[in-house]
């Protein structure tokens, strides 16, 4: 491995369908923060919703697409199956308390590699995790937040990929991105970022024989991982084309820059940079409440406005 390293994971996308349950469902219920509220820049008439921690860190932003008319997806093979958040431990017992007080079914406490971590999945059936692990002080609160500051999700523990195999993933991760196999258990293969930080890990979960995941509600897009810099980005795209894999251009998504492509697997990868950021079109203090555009939709925003819901809070 020639290029730099790859921080960790930046943020995961899946889609949804009712825009308002989703907000009610991550910032109401779960207390995370709406960061940005924009569109799809390949669908301006759908919202983008953006969802982290209180400074919308990369490595703790989950986002999604609200497509109200589309079907329910399947998660199988090629697909992100779980995306799982740490908690401390005294928050691992308000999140059962907090989830049974608000009739969301939960599963466990369970253990795996030695974390206890319990699983539910949101209102359009995304499977969550919420694992004891101390990821404190990467992470920074929301003080607005309906959930106490200790209590507050600290960002990503780990995704997992279901995969029909496990190698020509795993090589993928290790030999090609630099990520190391830290674990083994039950079939299941934890991996490492070379930095070690938070938001650092990846499971990849081999189901041979299962069915492959469809595309819908309850599924994940992609998801992104984190560089800290174009430079690096460009390193890894000019070394991941060399190793055969189809890349995207870059792509300016205002708050960071991207690129894309496919693991072996199915599963869409993204490298997303950690500048300019959510602050970069408004004040950290207002974040998330005002709809931001990006420059080549500004000329439509009456018709963009018009089009999308609006979001009413019902936090309390």
């Amino acid at each position: 491995m020639s290029a730099p390293l790859i921080q960790g994971l930046h943020h995961v996308t899946a889609v949804c369908g009712a825009p308002q349950r989703n907000f009610d469902f991550y910032s109401g219920l779960l207390g995370l923060r709406l960061v940005k509220k924009t569109v799809n820049f390949d669908d301006p008439g759908t919202y983008h919703l953006y969802y982290a921690d209180g400074a919308g860190t990369p490595g703790s932003v989950l986002t999604f697409f609200p497509w109200v008319e589309a079907p329910a997806g399947r998660v199988g093979t090629g697909q992100v199956s779980a995306i799982a958040y740490a908690v401390s431990e005294p928050g691992f017992a308000y999140w059962q308390g907090r989830l049974a007080a608000n009739k969301v079914e939960f599963h466990g406490p369970k253990a795996r590699f030695d974390e206890t971590y319990i699983e539910f999945a949101d209102p359009d059936g995304l499977k969550l995790e919420l694992v004891v692990a101390d990821q404190s002080a990467a992470f920074t609160a929301w003080a607005n937040s309906p959930v106490p500051a200790a209590m507050q999700f600290r960002g990503f523990h780990s995704v997992t990929l279901a995969e029909s195999g496990v190698g020509p993933t795993q090589a993928l991760l290790t030999t090609q991105m630099g990520w190391t196999l830290v674990k083994e258990q039950d079939g299941r293969f934890r991996h490492r970022a070379p930095t070690i930080g938070p938001a650092s890990l990846v499971d990849v979960l081999p189901t041979p024989g299962a069915p492959g995941g469809l595309p819908g509600t309850g599924t994940v897009h992609h998801v992104a991982f984190r560089v800290d810099s174009d430079a690096t980005q460009q390193a890894w795209r000019n070394q991941l084309r060399e190793m055969g894999y189809h890349v995207s251009p870059v792509m300016d998504r205002t708050y960071f820059h991207s690129i894309y492509y496919r693991e072996p697997g199915g599963v869409l990868f993204e490298i997303a940079t950690n500048p300019p950021g959510f602050t970069v079109d408004e004040p950290a203090g207002t974040m998330g409440t005002s709809l931001k555009l990006p420059e080549q939709y500004e000329p439509l925003r009456t018709q963009i406005e018009k089009a999308l819901p609006s979001l009413k809070s019902t936090a309390a």
